[in-house]
């Protein structure tokens, strides 16, 4: 395992969790950081994929798993924010 996946993860995590703050203060509306959350882990997903070390069918898998959860997330949150 390389020593900088530790770094990268916090680093995406701290960065993603700043933004998220700044935007919810300007915007004060829950879906760019709905957005920011699914990017962090793409980014995140994607930086680790030699630790899990999935093969090309499980990497999609974990993408298209993660694009649907927030999808749903994000479909659910907003039909209850407007209700």
């Amino acid at each position: 395992m390389a020593y900088w996946y530790p770094y990268v993860g916090y680093g995406v995590f701290w960065i993603a969790f700043i933004v998220s703050i700044i935007l919810f203060a300007v915007k004060r509306k829950f879906y760019p950081i709905m957005y920011l959350i699914s990017i962090s882990l793409y980014i995140f997903t994607v930086a680790f994929l030699e630790v899990f070390k999935f093969g090309k069918n499980g990497t999609l898998l974990i993408l298209a798993f993660s694009s649907i959860v927030m999808i749903g997330l994000g479909l659910y949150l907003t039909k209850k924010f407007k209700s």
